[in-house]
């Protein structure tokens, strides 16, 4: 059976990829982005399979409406794809107090104004599935990017919060985190702000890499738009896709360096507990997996 799509950011990227391939895959969508005329490619294409709708998401009534628009066009919603988003680089001490609130604005209250706008549609369901374009920043971090990672390590805790609490009621959470893929993300859509020349020397390697590779990158956002499709169509979706070969090395390193890092320090880490505590305080309570199988659902 055909599904019912809302993808924020249609208009360009990995938005507009997916955009593209959702439709020729046969499903119907309600297409989003700021300005309406960036989205008349996809209409004069598809006509009725689609709708335009202009979504400013950090706008929460907007995001109301656009959530509201599509269950009128379409009879149900089943997949949310919040996916628009932006990065500019600069320090965390550079980055001015606007910069700071944009950023934050669309990178995470945007992803939370269209989720909350969207759950009492698909837990009415009691069905549905959220896909959060978060970043391999999620995971790492790089200096120069202080505020869109701060932003997507936002996501990350409220995206897995939101599996929990939802996953009784047939909703999936998926967080996508690409590597680096031949979009405009880190070419016309990322602004280089001059930050402090004491900072120089860890900016400059990434500033470096960013402008090397524009244009060049590894990843096929048509590809990825296909493996979207397929992950939508599985029954026991990962709560974690990093998208891309990067991505997943990038992904297993932090890991491993993580566990590595932990392990390490247990003396100490274990050194705070009282004398008289006889059982290991698990994570049963917290709602933390118990086993390897409850990672994935």
């Amino acid at each position: 059976m055909s599904k019912v799509w809302l993808i924020t950011g249609s208009s360009r990227g990995l938005g507009h990829s997916l955009a593209e391939a959702v439709l020729a895959h046969g499903d119907q969508l309600v297409a989003t982005a700021r300005k309406l005329e960036q989205l008349q490619d996809l209409v004069e294409k598809y006509g009725e399979q689609v709708r335009a709708v202009a979504l400013d998401v950090t706008n929460t009534e907007q995001a109301h409406a656009a959530i509201a628009g599509a269950v009128k066009a379409f009879g149900r919603l089943d997949v949310v794809v919040n996916n628009a988003g932006y990065a500019n680089v600069t320090t965390i001490e550079d980055a001015s107090d606007e910069e700071w609130h944009a950023q934050m604005e669309a990178n995470l209250w945007g992803v939370i104004n269209v989720t909350r706008a969207a759950l009492p549609v698909l837990r009415k369901q009691r069905s549905g599935h959220f896909l959060q374009v978060s970043s391999i920043g999620g995971r790492t971090t790089s200096a120069g990017l202080g505020p869109y990672q701060t932003a997507k390590w936002a996501v990350e805790g409220f995206s897995e919060v939101l599996s929990r609490e939802v996953k009784h009621l047939g909703i999936k959470v998926t967080l996508i985190e690409p590597g680096s893929f031949r979009t405009d993300w880190g070419g016309a859509s990322m602004t280089f702000i001059e930050a402090n020349e004491d900072y120089e020397r860890v900016l400059e390697p990434m500033i470096a890499y960013r402008k090397d590779i524009s244009g060049k990158e590894p990843g096929d956002p048509n590809k990825a738009a296909q493996a979207l499709i397929t992950l939508v169509n599985e029954t026991n979706p990962p709560l974690r896709l990093p998208l891309g070969s990067d991505a997943f090395k990038i992904a297993r390193l932090v890991d491993q360096a993580k566990l590595a890092e932990t392990e390490r320090w247990e003396h100490l880490i274990t050194s705070t507990d009282y004398d008289d505590i006889e059982h290991e305080p698990l994570a049963h309570g917290m709602g933390l997996p118990q086993s390897s199988q409850e990672t994935t659902r």
